[in-house]
């Protein structure tokens, strides 16, 4: 029989043993006999255990009457779901330790304490990890990238972003991943997370932001590529002005932006543009005037000292008084 079937004579016995095969007969000399449906049923046992069920369930599946099939398939869903989520998980940890590339069992008894340190349930530890990860031996690079994208703490996310910029650019192509998540916290933690890397693969990646269809994202993006002197984050940094949405930051990057002459009248003369729309409000008419006051060259001392005169009082008042300024300077 365990020929015929290639289930073991051991296993035959234990089937026999815990009620799940009753071999028909015996010969004279003690051996077992079994019929045709004795070896229907063993086969029977051997199919639902290939489908992962216990010898008890599967004893319960050809014994009981009562037994639905369907109950006993939908919790085995369930939980070859939650082995393969566990079996995912151990294999991205896996990949992640031999990622950061360890020279020893140390290093990896390191990288294993900062990757729990990462998944713990304190924003307290997962800060500490975040910001002791630089000094100690490999990063999992991608893990905190990861990090980075789910974390809502703010301080921990502040600590994950600054710990990406000191590890490189390992992360970025997860981060440009986060840019078209469609979650738009991840969107946003990814433009976050991308603008503190200061290298041309980071900077390409804010520029392709620049077209996204979300506004957060390309405001990050604008703000960034402000400082770094790139041109076109111009025109969504003075709708950001319009728009008073993060106002100030926007007028500073396009300060930056102007200590380049040639870009100084592109700038002006986009901020005239705007303020000679009808249809922009009196506060926004102000800030604009604002962000003159800090762009050098004659286009926008012209177009202050016709501001000056405005019909508008507070604008009028904002343009003398940004005169001034520019005249003491």
């Amino acid at each position: 029989m365990a020929r015929r079937s290639g289930v073991s004579a051991r296993m035959l016995r234990h089937y026999e043993s815990l009620g799940l095969v009753r071999p028909t007969g015996r010969t004279g000399a003690g051996y077992r006999e079994y019929s045709s449906e004795d070896i229907r049923r063993i086969f029977h046992i051997e199919s639902l255990r290939s489908l992962g069920l216990s010898l008890r369930e599967v004893k319960r599946a050809l014994d009981d009457p009562g037994f639905r099939p369907s109950e006993l398939v939908d919790d085995l869903i369930r939980q070859t779901r939650e082995r393969i989520a566990s079996e995912t998980e151990l294999l991205t940890r896996l990949r992640r330790i031999g990622a950061a590339e360890p020279a020893g069992w140390e290093d990896v008894l390191q990288i294993v304490a900062l990757l729990h340190a990462l998944g713990s349930e304190s924003a307290g530890k997962r800060q500490r990890a975040a910001l002791s990860s630089v000094e100690e031996g490999p990063v999992p690079v991608e893990a905190l990238a990861e990090a980075a994208l789910s974390e809502a703490d703010p301080n921990v996310a502040g600590a994950l972003r600054w710990a990406l910029a000191q590890s490189g650019d390992g992360g970025l192509p997860l981060l440009a991943e986060g840019l078209g998540s469609p979650v738009a916290e991840v969107r946003k933690r990814a433009v976050q997370s991308i603008a503190e890397i200061s290298n041309g693969e980071a900077t390409a990646l804010l520029q392709d932001a620049l077209t996204s269809r979300d506004i957060v994202v390309r405001r990050y993006a604008a703000l960034a590529l402000g400082a770094r002197g790139v041109a076109d984050a111009v025109p969504t940094l003075i709708d950001m002005i319009v728009e008073e949405t993060n106002d100030a930051d926007a007028a500073d990057a396009l300060s930056a932006l102007a200590s380049d002459p040639a870009l100084a009248e592109q700038i002006a003369t986009s901020l005239v543009g705007c303020l000679a729309d009808g249809t922009v409000e009196s506060p926004a008419r102000r800030r604009l005037t604002q962000a003159l006051a800090d762009i050098p060259g004659l286009t926008a001392s012209r177009a202050l000292e016709d501001l000056s005169h405005d019909k508008d009082r507070a604008v009028a008042l904002t343009a003398t008084y940004v005169l001034k300024l520019r005249d003491a300077r």
